[in-house]
């Protein structure tokens, strides 16, 4: 046996695989070769070091993220009601369209929709009473889709397409039950700080509706993001809803909350408390500007 042949059966040997004639064979040559008893040793290390690393456990989120990873794959899509309207236009929006295109033809069914109003506007004379019923359910429709495409977009992954669905609520004349608690929910649930805190400012223009009003001052105790708290506080403020007070005080228990939102929300409780403005606090401590003192003139001095 030449010691090419043998160093390529060093691991079968270490592993006790080889056959019992090929391994007596492979004993009798190392016993005459010092270089391959040499081999041997090396080899003996690296399987012991090898046999002696850890095998490296697996995440505990693993079977959790694939079993959810696995439910996206496996489920069912759900069918649209019938042939309404709202079911037309989501069998639409999961069509494998660009985006680019379903602005563009959305912008032309407004446009259409405004041809045939101007139309019927500019060729008619004084309206009677079918007439003005037309134009109703006309602008009724345009809101409906309106709404509809905010609905829609409000649940897409996208940061940016959840943003331009809460911009469509500037366009809605009267925004419905089911959009008000998109908005809330969206409020107190996107993960996007953004989001949050322009569909803050789309609820802020809504505050006039009751549901609005004791939405907000719900939402302030989930909220987590000193930003959204800052916003919120101030909401609360230009409202005058006594009503947060409780969930102000709430939040200043947290631990490690950012002084400056402790001092706004303690403004904000003093302001609703009291009626009026609280006095400046005092700069958070992690603001390291120093004013140079001003230098003191005698009385009379030339400067």
């Amino acid at each position: 046996m030449n010691c090419e042949h043998s160093e390529g059966q060093l691991l079968d040997y270490l592993s006790g695989e080889l056959p019992a004639a090929e391994e007596a064979a492979l004993t009798a040559h190392l016993a005459e070769c010092a270089d391959c008893r040499a081999e041997l040793e090396a080899v003996r290390a690296v399987w012991h070091t090898l046999g002696q690393a850890r095998v490296p456990e697996p995440s505990p989120h693993l079977r959790p993220n694939f079993y959810a990873l696995l439910a996206t794959f496996e489920a069912p899509e759900a069918p649209a009601p019938g042939y309404s309207l709202q079911s037309l236009w989501q069998w639409w929006l999961n069509r494998d369209v660009s985006r680019p295109l379903l602005r563009a033809v959305y912008s032309f069914c407004l446009l259409g929709m405004g041809l045939v109003g101007g139309y019927w506007l500019n060729n008619s004379h004084p309206a009677d009473t079918a007439d003005q019923q037309q134009i109703a359910q006309l602008a009724a429709q345009v809101g409906d889709m309106k709404q509809m495409m905010m609905l829609a977009l409000i649940e897409n992954p996208s940061a940016s397409e959840r943003l331009r669905a809460v911009s469509y609520t500037r366009q809605l004349d009267e925004p419905t039950t089911k959009v008000v608690e998109a908005l809330l929910s969206t409020l107190d649930n996107d993960p996007n700080v953004n989001v949050r805190l322009a569909t803050l400012e789309a609820l802020a223009a809504l505050a006039q509706d009751p549901a609005v009003r004791l939405g907000l001052v719900h939402s302030l105790a989930r909220q987590e993001s000193p930003l959204v708290q800052t916003a919120l506080a101030d909401v609360m403020a230009q409202l005058q809803e006594r009503r947060s007070v409780p969930p102000l005080r709430e939040l200043l228990k947290q631990e490690n909350l950012d002084e400056s939102v402790k001092s706004k929300l303690e403004q904000t409780i003093q302001t609703l408390s009291t009626g009026r403005p609280a006095a400046p606090s005092a700069p958070p401590s992690h603001d390291q500007t120093q004013l140079s003192p001003q230098p003191q003139h005698p009385a009379g001095a030339t400067v």
